[in-house]
């Protein structure tokens, strides 16, 4: 397989998510490869405890490998073998590895972080696993940062925006986040042990420290800086610090680093501002973006013609765009 590790991550809930995964996990080599599955969420409910509208259930094949907490181990409607139990917990108890012996349903709750996700995923490394499938959970993108996954797929649809025009422009401003290029060699070496702070590389290659917790520091200050040729924001970059880098004219041709596209907390608006002006953003790590999928239908009921939004978004990112209820490809 080109990739070892596979993060799904639905842009809003009900977005096609689960069923995505469940689309995934059907299709995969199981007589040839180690297949493990685990999520960083809860999946497999058969209804949403948000929206209380039915949720497709995940069934997983024999032999397949799956992560999950010991609450929802014990509900399993599968045979299974188990492998590992880990010493970290999660609010449902320890997450427990095993190998499904027969097919059946199962609910996955996972590491509930993304430095344990990663975690276990190392772990997984013993058993000989070939793919990990990481189900991401609402709103949060962690799971989905090249830190943790190599791969990923993004699930947009009606439930992100009942109007076609903004669900593909939002829906393309995180792909234009997610395929932000890299930044150089020498910049890696010398930011990527920085994991806080705002600092920056001057024209001579050397770094400075700018004295700042954050970008959302109060007292933001480029003094000093005209030789600078890196900035490098090790957390959040935000709209307001964006602004500021914008509009000082010692900045404007100077490259913005962050660690990755999960970093990046700035609206369309702001981006293609700071990009029109002249200015760079580049990331330390990068995964690779290997489709979308969109559900046209809301959780209210509302659909979008699944045929113009699967047209637009394609045109508009360039990417496969797949509608996987009607099964068909959009190009």
């Amino acid at each position: 397989m080109k990739y070892n590790s596979l993060s799904i991550v639905g842009l809003e809930k009900n977005t096609g998510k689960t069923e995505c995964l469940k689309y995934v996990l059907d299709r995969l080599p199981v007589q040839t490869k180690r297949i493990a599955v685990t999520s960083i969420g809860i999946d497999g409910e058969t209804v949403d405890q948000v929206t209380r509208t039915q949720k497709p259930e995940i069934v997983l094949r024999e032999g397949m490998y799956f992560g999950t907490s010991e609450m929802h181990y014990r509900q399993r409607r599968l045979v299974s073998e188990l492998i590992d139990v880990s010493d970290e917990s999660t609010s449902l108890g320890r997450v427990v590895t095993a190998r499904a012996l027969t097919g059946g349903k199962i609910l996955l709750s996972g590491p509930s972080s993304g430095s344990s996700l990663k975690r276990w995923m190392g772990r997984m490394g013993q058993f000989g696993i070939d793919l990990v499938i990481i189900d991401g959970a609402l709103s949060r993108l962690s799971s989905a940062s090249p830190a943790v996954s190599q791969s990923m797929i993004l699930a947009t649809g009606a439930a992100y925006s009942a109007n076609i025009s903004t669900l593909v422009s939002k829906t393309a401003h995180v792909v234009d986040l997610v395929n932000l290029d890299l930044t150089t060699e020498a910049n890696m070496r010398l930011l990527s042990p920085l994991e806080h702070g705002v600092w920056f590389i001057d024209t001579d290659g050397a770094l400075h420290d700018l004295d700042m917790l954050s970008s959302l520091s109060q007292d933001i200050r480029f003094e000093g800086m005209e030789n600078c040729a890196t900035l490098y924001v090790a957390g959040a970059l935000v709209d307001s610090f964006l602004e500021k880098v914008r509009q000082n004219k010692h900045l404007r041709q100077a490259e913005i680093v962050v660690r990755d596209f999960t970093k990046i907390f700035v609206t369309p608006q702001q981006f293609k501002l700071f990009l029109k002006a002249g200015g760079r953003i580049r990331v330390l790590q990068k995964s690779k973006l290997i489709a979308v999928t969109v559900n046209p239908t809301s959780p209210s009921g509302y659909v979008l013609d699944s045929d113009t939004l699967c047209g637009k978004l394609t045109e508009a990112i360039g990417l496969p765009v797949y509608d996987l209820l009607k099964s068909k490809t959009c190009n």
